[in-house]
């Protein structure tokens, strides 16, 4: 499953850019994807994904050097910029997720630093934005009036709008709403039990059966959890990832971006049929690593994947939480 390195396409620079996998599953990794105006400068690269005509949408934190402080960046599907927008989420741009309702498209954002999650049309124009979790009893003041931390990381929708958000960075709880953004319950909640969670960073519902269910990347606990619907714990996946941060569905097959560098693939039984760009390095080296600058990282070698989504062709598009910001495009090779 995890192939070794090797460098043979050529890219349009004549350099070699590396093939990553081995069998159905070989990609030629495209680091730095996407042409980037000038004016913007990356900051931690944290979520990817695409619309129904092939724009790749990439929400980062902005560089401090950034001209632009525009977070959410567009670009078409040769990696020419199309637009971008989200000044306003500066600092804490963080979990992005798409979904067509209707006959138009909305994205759901994540801003952990302030403390919301918003819907949003394509060129950012705002449908609502979900602030703290007052209603839930397990986020309500207590004697001393203090209240719980609460950052969420990511949002799944349910087939019936429902609205499920990670409270990854806060406390560790997944609240759920209805899809006019009405609280409906919370559970989850920091732990290592079976039903309970150590940071929900991503979020996904799962279609592959009758019954849909809620699979949630338990990052603390290097494990997968799912859950029904109305929160009900079904089992938990682990030997998948060691720190899992977001995953995507294409064809019955689940990528995972890996924080720990790596990305992983998943069959419709969820298990591991590949895993590219392993960087195994030291935990000193990977903190190290993370802080380079732009285009001077380990080709072939992934760092801190954050974000992983396929594309309409089966290519994977990757974030990395690296302090310049990294985007890569592992194209699917026959």
């Amino acid at each position: 499953m995890a192939a070794p390195v090797i460098l043979a396409a050529t890219d349009k620079a004549g350099t070699k850019a590396p093939m990553l996998g081995a069998g159905e599953h070989k990609y030629e990794a495209l680091h730095d994807w996407g042409e980037l105006p000038p004016t913007i400068k990356y900051g931690n690269t944290h979520g990817v994904c695409e619309d129904s005509e092939g724009h790749i949408y990439v929400h980062h934190t902005a560089n401090a050097a950034s001209e632009s402080l525009d977070t959410m960046v567009v670009f078409d599907e040769k990696g020419k910029f199309v637009r971008s927008w989200g000044k306003q989420f500066k600092g804490g741009a963080h979990g992005l997720s798409i979904r067509k309702e209707g006959k138009e498209e909305f994205l759901y954002l994540c801003d952990y630093q302030h403390g919301i999650v918003t819907k949003r049309t394509l060129k950012g124009e705002e449908v609502f934005t979900l602030g703290y979790p007052a209603e839930s009893e397990a986020y309500k003041p207590r004697r001393d009036g203090a209240t719980l931390a609460y950052r969420p990381t990511n949002v799944a929708v349910a087939p019936n709008g429902d609205i499920y958000v990670g409270d990854g960075y806060g406390s560790s709880f997944i609240n759920q709403y209805n899809q006019k953004a009405e609280f409906i319950r919370t559970f989850g909640g920091l732990g290592k039990g079976d039903d309970q969670i150590d940071c929900p960073h991503g979020l996904w519902v799962d279609p592959r059966s009758d019954a849909p269910v809620l699979v949630v990347t338990d990052r603390g606990n290097s494990r997968l959890q799912r859950f029904a619907l109305d929160g009900e714990h079904i089992d938990s996946i682990a030997g998948t990832s060691k720190m899992p941060c977001y995953l995507h569905e294409r064809n019955g097959e689940v990528v995972i971006a890996d924080l720990l560098s790596k990305v992983t693939i998943l069959d419709r039984q969820n298990r591991l049929v590949a895993s590219l760009g392993e960087g195994e390095y030291s935990k000193q080296d990977w903190a190290k690593i993370r802080n380079l600058a732009p285009g001077t990282f380990p080709p072939g070698r992934f760092v801190c994947p954050h974000g992983a989504c396929f594309d309409h062709a089966g290519n994977i598009f990757v974030a990395e939480w690296v302090e310049a910001g990294r985007v890569t495009k592992l194209r699917k090779l026959d």
